[in-house]
């Protein structure tokens, strides 16, 4: 393992590999976090029916495994007459899944933000859209902001499940370099670029959710 061929032969794949990941994480992130606080909205507002939709929409998409989710858009749509590409399909699957569990984490904030912030922001003239995306919004998502980073981090280690429906993604390359050099060393590079690029990641959220954690209430 680690022979200097092999490494130099498997490194080309990687990178390539590494493109379409960062891709996927790229389109996959403010996709699901946009549509996710779309959703939060929604769950917290005054109509019992809208809230209605969220809640269904949340629970929906948070009970189903991502791999079955993926399996089942990339495979099952096009027996209804829907079919997608391989990354447009993986990037609707996770976007679906990611943004239930965001919009879960917005709710919450959104929640916990105090009444009279709302009174207090109408007094002085702004529109309920005014209100929520100056005042209440940007409180909200700073009391749920390590969670917020805990799930940005889960949706981007969730880009080799890629690999499923044959999107040449980081863990895909590596095993078709592995196939090449038959041995096992692409795969154990290809773990250590995953740990190289979230390690710092991982600190930083354990950093944020310290301080959080010693701020007062």
């Amino acid at each position: 393992m680690f022979h200097p061929d092999t490494v130099a032969l498997t490194i080309p794949y990687l990178l390539s590999g590494l493109k379409v990941t960062l891709l996927l994480a790229i389109l996959i992130v403010p996709l699901a976090f946009g549509v996710g606080t779309l959703v939060a909205i929604v769950a917290n507002s005054k109509s019992r029916p809208a809230r209605i939709i969220a809640y269904l929409y949340i629970d929906f998409f948070r009970a189903f495994p991502p791999l079955v989710l993926i399996i089942f858009v990339f495979y099952a749509l096009p027996f209804l007459g829907l079919r997608l590409p391989e990354i447009p399909a993986f990037v609707l699957a996770m976007t679906l899944n990611g943004s239930a569990y965001f919009a879960e984490i917005v709710r919450a904030g959104l929640a916990a933000v105090p009444k009279g912030q709302y009174e207090a922001a109408q007094a002085t003239g702004l529109n309920g859209f005014q209100v929520l995306t100056y005042v209440v919004l940007p409180q909200a998502l700073k009391k749920v902001r390590p969670p917020l980073l805990s799930n940005v981090l889960e949706l981007a280690k969730a880009t080799s499940l890629a690999s499923v429906v044959a999107i040449a993604e980081l863990l895909r390359t590596a095993r078709i370099a592995q196939g090449a050099v038959y041995d096992p060393t692409p795969l154990l590079m290809a773990a250590l670029v995953y740990l190289v690029m979230f390690w710092p990641f991982v600190r930083l959220l354990s950093l944020i959710e310290k301080r959080q954690s010693f701020k007062p209430a």
